[in-house]
Order: structure tokens, then C-alpha cells, then sequence
């Protein structure tokens, strides 16, 4: 693990922010998740969009994205595969105490994943559910409510959480986006239910375009997705996850979640000249 703190590299240890900081005391910050193939980031500058829109919300100080590029690029060429993790604090904003807003940046190694997941739908009513809220795809650091249901999730057995708004329509997991597929077109929540507008959600329709695959989004029930001919799960760090098992209900593994992964990986080789190591996963 490597760890910039505005821009100045800090041994792992001894990476620190003032406590004042409203990041820490507050959760009020934002960041990004960066996947680097060797040595290469894929989709940086839409990250960078994302993060930008993010702070301009909540009015956090971003630094140039000369900067930030240089940052991840230096990161992502000296470690290889992996992920860079930015994070823009808000500083200290009471009156009483001054702490500067801070730019962390973290190169993080690449994670074990499962095979497939398995989830357990919860009720998320902290979940804004709407695109009006005020702060439409924002990606804050304020996660405490999803990374407690995705705790729930694994004391009950689960790999992880599915969010389901107070009206029963299937939203998104803690820190990814789900599709599935229905008679051979895809389905997925639309971006005006309030989920994150996610990179990997877009390359999803990019390869679901190549691939000649209809999708369709909207604004789907809980029952949709337990009755689906396949399902995944969509993040930086999943990539295309098959989802394998929705509470009781068991999903079958099948072909067009692999051609979407294939393709995904296609598209990753093409962008950074790596490969996205996903082809293990699928049995």
C-alpha cells in the first residue's frame, strides 16, 4: 500500500488527517475508485468527472486534475495491477477550528473475489430513491449506512446486501450496481431511482451494444430480479460478478453474463493493454 497525502507520498503508517477534519468527524468528503491494469488506469478521466461533479455538490476543494492524473499515473505505473483510491476531505468547517481540506491518494493491491455472490435484499429507507434529493450521484464518503447493511448481509451468511427502496424496487448493492437478464435482454435500475451512475454500469451498455443485446432501464420489483434467467453485479472492483443466489432464491449461472464479462475484458485490453483477469471466475 502507497499513500499520497497532497501529493506527498507518507509511509502507511503514519498517514494521518487532522481529527477536526469533517471527513472524519462527519463523513463529509468524496472519492473515487480507479482500476489500474498494468500499470495503466482504465477510465480515469470519467472517474475524474464523477469526482469532480461530486465535489462541486458538496463544494469540496478538488485539486487541478493535472495533479490528480499525475498522481494515479505515477501510482498505477510503479505497482501494476491494483486500484488507486482518491479522497477529497472538507477539511475542518467550524467556526472554532481551522483544518485544511485534504487530497489523499492510495494505491490499494487487487482484491480476492468470489466466484459469485450471494445477497441478501434488505429495506434501505436512508437511500434517496429519487434523483431530486439534492445531491443526485453524488459519491460521498458518507457510507455508513450501506457498509452496516453490507455487515447485516454477512452475519446472516451472505456475501453481501441488495438495496431495496420502501416501495419494494430492487436499488443497487452498498458498493456496486446489479443487472439481469429475461428472456434475452438485459435489466437494470434506472439512474433516476437515485443509485450511482456507474463507469462499470456504462461499459455494461457499451458491451451489451457490441453484443447486439437489448437493455432495458427502469424502475423494476424485487420479484423481477429473483425471477431472472441470469444476474450480476457491476463495480470497479467486481468488474462482471455473477450473482448466484438472492436471498432464498437461487439465480443459474448462464452465457450472457459471460459474454458481457468476455467483453468487458475486450474492452479493458483495448483502453489499457492489460487483462482484466476475470476469465477464472467462470466455470
Amino acid at each position: 500500500m502507497r499513500v499520497l497525502i497532497d501529493g506527498v507520498p507518507v509511509a502507511a503508517d503514519q498517514a494521518t488527517i487532522s481529527v477536526f477534519d469533517w471527513g472524519l468527524m462527519r463523513g463529509f468528503g468524496v472519492f473515487e475508485v480507479v482500476r489500474c491494469y498494468s500499470g495503466r488506469p482504465f477510465r480515469m478521466e470519467a472517474h475524474l468527472d464523477r469526482l469532480e461533479r461530486s465535489a462541486a455538490a458538496l463544494e469540496v476543494d478538488m485539486p487541478e486534475r493535472d495533479l490528480l492524473r499525475r498522481w494515479i499515473g505515477d501510482l498505477a505505473e510503479l505497482h501494476g495491477h491494483g486500484h488507486v483510491r482518491l479522497i477529497l476531505t472538507g477539511g475542518g468547517r467550524d467556526e472554532t477550528v481551522a483544518a485544511p481540506a485534504r487530497a489523499i491518494v492510495i494505491w490499494e493491491p487487487p482484491v480476492v473475489l468470489p466466484n459469485t455472490l450471494h445477497l441478501l435484499p434488505m429495506a434501505a429507507p436512508w437511500h434517496p430513491g429519487t434523483d431530486v434529493g439534492g445531491f443526485p450521484g453524488v459519491k460521498w464518503t458518507s457510507y455508513a449506512p450501506n457498509m452496516a447493511a453490507t455487515d447485516k448481509a454477512r452475519r446472516a451468511g451472505f456475501a453481501d446486501a441488495l438495496l431495496i427502496s420502501s416501495s419494494g424496487v430492487v436499488l443497487e448493492g452498498p458498493t456496486f450496481t446489479v443487472g439481469w437478464v429475461h428472456d434475452g435482454r438485459i435489466e437494470t435500475p434506472s439512474l433516476d431511482s437515485g443509485i450511482l451512475p456507474s463507469i462499470t454500469r456504462d461499459v455494461m451498455i457499451e458491451c451489451a451494444d457490441r453484443l447486439g443485446i437489448p437493455v432495458s432501464q427502469g424502475h423494476f420489483p424485487l420479484d423481477r430480479m429473483l425471477h431472472a434467467d441470469e444476474a450480476f453485479a457491476l463495480s470497479t472492483l467486481k468488474q462482471v460478478l455473477p450473482i448466484e443466489r438472492i436471498g432464498e432464491a437461487s439465480i443459474e449461472l448462464g452465457a450472457m453474463t459471460r459474454k458481457l464479462a468476455d467483453c468487458f475484458g475486450e474492452i479493458v485490453a483495448e483502453e489499457t493493454g492489460g487483462a482484466s483477469g476475470m476469465g477464472t471466475r467462470y466455470p
